[in-house]
Order: structure tokens, then sequence, then C-alpha cells
């Protein structure tokens, strides 16, 4: 799960880290109040979405005065932000931050994230931070430093010293730098995050250490340990389907195709996108329905396929273990009663209860639903029918243009 940036901020300042006065404004003349109660001779428009490269994309604005935050205000509410993180496709901008603008003498980077390969978390810093950092990350690996943190131990106070020394710390804030660093373990680790990211970390000119950037994204298997975290939770930021799917329980990530993929499992799921890639589609979504499917979860998983028009056809892959095939079929037939099959729906169904799923569907005799004996069978046929609704979608559009 994301969060805004002042939000993040928020929850840093509960743990002692510096970050600078601001407040969010939803209206240009709420951030010219915001500005004013500030006080300060410059003060920082931040648009707030979710999606790094603001800066670049012209998300961040200095202001010198009230009018002019209002006017960058005025500018960037309702924008539609395109950044290298966004897509093509951006991001409107609904919120923004308000806050005083820092006198900084050096940026740098930090953060901490999980390594799976290792089963530690891993602390990275470099003394080139800012907005080129990914940069610095792809060109010049060897100026970004890393310490590994055993979780049975936590970070050590040596670690935190040796990193800081790397980065180039002055010897007037070593020691401010290396607190920061264990107040945002602190964070990451109390507050179940899989990545916190302060970019740029900055030293001002009257040697505080301060978080001028945040991004807090928190692990969602532990969201039930943090309700004060949910509660921040911004769902216009995010996809309508996979906010549906969440609330259903369905891991649900659209991909942009238009060949839908109903799988179990998530090695599966992964294999299923692989193949119809490699038959020439392009697939619509990661849905995963889990091990524990009900015939109403099944419809419901249908209902969030079909709500977007991109969809041209689906292919349901299923190994039926926990999962059972005549659960399965059922949900696809209760999905043709209640939500209703726009698209052809492909089903290859193997495993436990196959013989009375394939049944279950033969019976229905559902027009939509066309059955593929094996994964190969199902993945060309899924592509191909894709491509015929896709070419009858157009005609029909052709044909009303010209009516």
């Amino acid at each position: 799960m994301n969060i805004h940036e002042y939000q993040s901020k928020q929850i840093l300042k509960w743990y002692g880290i510096n970050v600078p006065n601001g407040q969010p404004a939803f209206s240009p003349e709420e951030a010219a109040r915001i500005a004013k109660d500030l006080g300060t001779p410059v003060a920082v428009v931040k648009a707030q979405i979710y999606a790094g490269g603001r800066g670049k994309a012209g998300g961040v604005k200095l202001a010198h005065n009230i009018d002019e935050v209002k006017y960058f205000a005025s500018q960037l509410l309702g924008k539609r932000l395109v950044t290298h993180q966004t897509g093509p496709e951006g991001k409107v901008v609904n919120r923004l931050l308000i806050e005083e603008g820092s006198d900084i003498e050096k940026e740098y980077y930090l953060s901490f994230v999980i390594d799976r390969k290792t089963a530690q978390v891993v602390m990275m810093g470099s003394a080139e931070g800012g907005m080129e950092i990914e940069k610095v990350a792809a060109e010049m690996p060897d100026r970004i430093f890393t310490e590994y943190i055993d979780p049975a131990t936590g970070l050590m106070p040596y670690q935190a010293k040796k990193l800081a020394y790397r980065m180039g710390f002055k010897k007037e804030v070593l020691n401010k730098a290396m607190s920061f660093m264990e107040k945002l373990y602190t964070v990451f680790v109390e507050k179940d995050c899989s990545l916190a990211e302060i970019n740029p970390m900055v030293v001002t000119k009257g040697n505080t250490v301060v978080a001028l950037d945040a991004k807090l994204n928190f692990d969602d298997s532990a969201l039930f340990r943090h309700p004060d975290i949910v509660a921040l939770r911004d769902e216009s930021e995010e996809d309508p389907k996979e906010s549906a799917a969440a609330k259903a329980s369905l891991s649900y990530v659209n991909l942009g195709g238009d060949v839908a993929c109903m799988v179990n499992g998530a090695g599966l799921a992964m294999a299923t996108v692989d193949i119809i890639k490699f038959y020439g589609g392009e697939p619509a979504n990661f849905l995963d329905v889990g091990g524990d499917s009900t015939v109403e979860k099944i419809a419901e998983a249908f209902r969030i396929m079909q709500s977007d028009d991109q969809v041209h056809s689906i292919f349901v892959n299923i190994f039926g273990g926990i999962n059972k095939c005549d659960v399965i079929a059922g949900g696809i037939v209760e999905a043709a009663k209640v939500v209703g099959l726009k698209v052809p729906v492909i089903a290859r169904l193997d495993g436990t209860n196959v013989e009375q799923g394939r049944a279950i569907l033969a019976e229905a005799k559902v027009p939509q639903v066309h059955m593929a004996p094996h994964m190969t069978d199902g993945a060309k046929l899924a592509v191909e029918l894709a491509a015929k609704v896709a070419a009858e979608r157009k005609a029909a559009a052709k044909s009303g243009k010209g009516a």
C-alpha cells in the first residue's frame, strides 16, 4: 500500500525525524492560507500523487510570495502529471503539499528495503541524492553504499556510523545522520514497511538533518496490524478494479492488454501472462483467485475483469488443488447468469474435481464459454478470439460513425 508524501512525513515526525513544516491543500485558496501561516520567504508547492519523478515533470514549484503560491496551486490542481513512473496516461493532481523552503547545503539519499535473496533488510545510502538518483544507480552504482541488517539484531550503531562515514557527512552532523538512520529503521520495522525512502535527505546550512522528501510503502499482508495506516489510503490514486479486487480478497494488477486472465496461484498466473505474450497477445491483468474460492468470489472476479472495455477475451487457467475445478466452473456459470459474459471465455481446467467441473460447463451450455484441453490451446484461442472481438468492435465503431 502507498500513501502520499505529506502523510509519510507526518509518520516520520511522530518518530522524531525532522521534516519541513507544511500542510496538505485541496484548493488554491487553502494553499495561500497555509503559505501565509508558514510565514517563510520561500514556500514549496508540491503535487501529491502516487508516483516519483514529480520534480522533473513540473510538479514541484518554488514560490516567493503568496500570489505565486496561489498561482502555482491553481496550475497544478486538476492537472494530469506525467512522470516516468505514471506511464503516458499520467495521474491527476487532487491535492498539494505546501511547506516551508529549506536552506540546503547538501543532498543525500537514504532508503531501507527488504532483500528477499538474503532475507534481510538492506540500508542504502549515497551522497548523490536528488532527482538524478536513478541515473546514479544505473551509471555509477559504486556511489551507492549498502549495509545488510540482520533482523535478529536490528540496525547496529556501527552500521549506521559506517554508512554515515561512507556517505561523507561532515563531523558536525555525523551523529545526527546516524540518529536519523536509526529512527527511519524503527519506522520501517514497526510500521511493516516494504520501502522507506528519503530522497533527498538534506543537511541544511544550520547543520540540521531533514527529510526533504519521503516515501513509505507498506506490506499489504501486514495491514491488519495497522488500521491507522489503512485509514490513510487514497482510493482516488488507485485503480478502481484493484481496489474492488482487494475488497474481494483477490490479487489483481491491471496490465493494460486485452486478454484477461483468471488463475489460481502466482506462479501459474505469471506463466499464463508469459504464454499469452508468446502467442502474440497482450495480458489485460494479473488475477490470482487464491486458494479459498467460492462461486460468489469467482463471479466477482468476472465482474471486475469485464468492467474495463479494453478486455476482449478472458482466459480461465485453473489447476485445481485446494481450489476445486467444480467450484470454478460453478462460478463461471454464476457469472454468466448474474454478471453476464460480454466477451468469449476460454476455460482450461485440470486437477481436483476436473471431470465434475467440465461436466458443469458442458451442461450449462453457455454460448460464450469455450473449453480448452491444454494451457497452450487455451492461450492460443484466447488471443485469437480477442483479436476477433477487437476487429468486430472496431468495425462497429466505424460503421456507427459513418451512419
